[in-house]
Formats: structure tokens, sequence, C-alpha cells
């Protein structure tokens, strides 16, 4: 009888580059070094985008970050923050400690395995959620006095009840997510001839201006759509995913362009309205240097200090197709001063006046769009 022999695998074989170069990601927690706040340390393989997801897991517990200090350049990722919690104490819970252990980790493997699927999927159709509560409804246009109401209105008289909304405006620019069911059914409203319905009804509400050419509405079910009006359905989203996607959408309507006309200052999030002088918004200054040697731009941002000021910027020049290499963040609690070291996603610097001017001009919007809103730390 013929014998079969079958190759020999070591079934420790796929772990061994975790035994040599340690796991993909790794994260310490030290309340011991520093007296007054926590050190958070991520050290992982580097990819594009994962700065951004660790700022946002941050954010989204609410934590202040004091200090920051990030370093990307070739194959490997090493952040070091400096947080206290809401109250601006250490963290000492250890449900808080475990959960951004956990939460990290996690969204480094997720992350991988969603931009596998998206490599090995053909299909231009989006990929909403199957087991939505809801159904997403985005909106841009020229902000007016009163817009915000018109638009509730609208959706009362569409039988939409609304879930949630978020809204931000600047320089005379609105952007509005909300969250909305069937007022009967309670149910994600996906009927195609019922979303055509009420793209048109909201279109014609933002669109009545005194300049409805600055509007542009459209409904799709893209999930990059940037512009317009944009219907998907889905359980909902992160805060800062969504405060990320209200980013996003002021950064289609250009509101880092001056106003066209004299804004009215609203800022609306998590159902909180307040306004602020225009004037008084003007405290943060970007500029632009160059490092010859190694072919970076250096950003430069100084502002007043508040929460959510890191995930701000970081998702602006993310989004803006920028790589951040190195960069450092430090607060005194009233001012803070980030520095980026940053290329183009195609390896080039900023290598003209216009595109600094631009990515200054979007910077500034991205701090000033919230820094009406009132913050307690």
């Amino acid at each position: 009888m013929q014998k079969v022999c079958w190759p020999y695998f070591d079934p420790d074989f796929d772990n061994l580059g975790e035994r040599i170069y340690g796991p993909p990601c790794r994260v310490y927690i030290d309340n011991d070094s520093i007296q007054d706040c926590t050190v958070v340390k991520v050290n992982s393989e580097n990819k594009q985008g994962l700065l951004l997801e660790v700022v946002q897991i941050l954010t989204d517990m609410n934590l202040i970050i004091t200090k920051s200090y990030i370093s990307s350049d070739g194959g490997w990722f090493m952040d070091v923050f400096h947080v206290k919690d809401e109250h601006g104490n250490k963290l000492t819970d250890k449900s808080v400690i475990n959960h951004i252990k956990h939460a990290i980790g996690t969204s480094r493997r997720e992350s991988d395995f969603i931009k596998a699927s998206e490599a090995n999927n053909n299909s231009l159709e989006p990929q909403l959620a199957d087991h939505g509560e809801h159904t997403a409804i985005e909106m841009t246009g020229t902000d007016r006095p009163g817009l915000f109401s018109e638009i509730f209105a609208a959706f009362a008289d569409l039988h939409c009840n609304v879930m949630e909304a978020h809204a931000w405006s600047h320089n005379a620019r609105l952007a509005c997510i909300a969250y909305v069911s069937d007022d009967n059914t309670h149910t994600p409203i996906d009927d195609p001839s019922r979303l055509a319905s009420i793209e048109d009804h909201l279109s014609t509400v933002i669109r009545a201006t005194a300049d409805p050419a600055s509007n542009s509405t459209h409904v799709g079910h893209k999930e990059n759509e940037t512009d317009g009006f944009l219907a998907g359905q889905g359980k909902g989203c992160m805060n800062s995913n969504m405060e990320r996607r209200l980013h996003q959408l002021m950064l289609s309507v250009r509101d880092f362009d001056e106003p066209f006309c004299e804004p009215s200052s609203l800022s609306l999030l998590s159902s909180k309205l307040e306004y602020c002088d225009h004037k008084e918004r003007k405290t943060t200054i970007v500029s632009i240097g160059n490092c010859e040697e190694r072919g970076y731009s250096i950003v430069t941002v100084k502002s007043k200090d508040r929460r959510r000021l890191m995930f701000d910027t970081i998702c602006t020049l993310v989004d803006m197709q920028y790589v951040i290499f190195h960069a450092a963040l430090r607060s005194d609690g009233a001012d803070a001063f980030q520095e980026y070291f940053i290329r183009h996603i195609d390896g080039r610097a900023l290598n003209t006046e216009g595109e600094k001017e631009r990515v200054i001009k979007c910077l500034e919007a991205a701090i000033e769009r919230r820094v009406c809103e009132t913050e307690e730390y």
C-alpha cells in the first residue's frame, strides 16, 4: 500500500510573527508615572487612519487629552496620551481602563477586517445595517434664522418621528443629521418613493433663501456622499463618528470661506442651541512650514483649549487626505498648542501657497465650528 505523506505545519506558525514582534496592537495604561493624569500608550503596526480611530475612542469616553506625542514613521505606530476623566481626575475605575484596552484592540482588528471585506467586495451598493432602527437623513445648505425650526416642521408634515438630530452652523452654512422613523410604525423609512417625497419637501425648505443657487440638495445611498441630502438606514453611530460626518458635510459646503451673508452663528449639538459672537471666535492661529530634510510639512495650531480639540483637528487632516507622521499636543488648561508633521497621501509635502491657504482655512473652520459650546472642565 502506498503511504501518503502530508507536509507538517507547526500549529504555532500563525503566531510566530506575534512572538517575535509582539501582537499587532498593544495598549498600556500607566497610573504611576505622573501624579495628576493617566498615561495611555498605544503601540501597533501602522496603517492610515489608526491615529484617528484611537482619538475617537478616547473622545467618545469623554476623556480630556492634556498632552500627546505621536510617531508613526515607518511600519510602526507609537502613541502616548496624557488623559483625565471628565472631572479632571486620573482614571482609577478598572472597568474604564479595561474598556480602553479592549476598544482600541477591537477597533484595530475590526478596521482590518472591514478593509479586507471592502477589498473583496466589487459591488457598488452601500453596505447598510441590515437590522437598523431608524433612517439617517443628512442635509446641507445656507443657514438662515428659523431654518432648523422649518426643517422640524417639515418632518412633522411628512409623518416622520425625529428620534435624534444634530446640526452645526458656521459662516452661514448649515449641516444637519437627523435620525427618523415612521411616525405610525416606528420603523425605518426605506420606501424609495417616500424617500423621494421627503427629499423634495426638505429640498424646498432648505432652498427657500435669498440665494437658492447656494444650496445643493439630493438624495442618495452612498455613505461617502458629502453634499446635499442623503438618506440611509442604520442603527446609529458613535458620537465622534457623527461629529466627523458633520465636519465632512461642513467641508463640502465650504464653510471655511467667508460667509456670503451675515451668519447666525448657530451651533446645535445633542439638542443644545447656543449663540455666540462671530468676532470672538477668531482666536485660532494656524501656520504651515516645511521640514525639507524629511519632506514634511509642519502644521502648527494655537487655540483656546477645549474638549474634542484634537479630534476636530485630526479628522479634518485625515478627511483632506493627509497622513500624520509625527505630532505633539500640549495644553495648560486655557490654551492649546498642536504640531503635526504631515504629507499628502500621495507622499508629497504642501508645495503651493494655495494648498497651504486651504489647509489653514479648513483647520480654523474645524476648530471654530463648535467654539460656541459651553463645556465645564
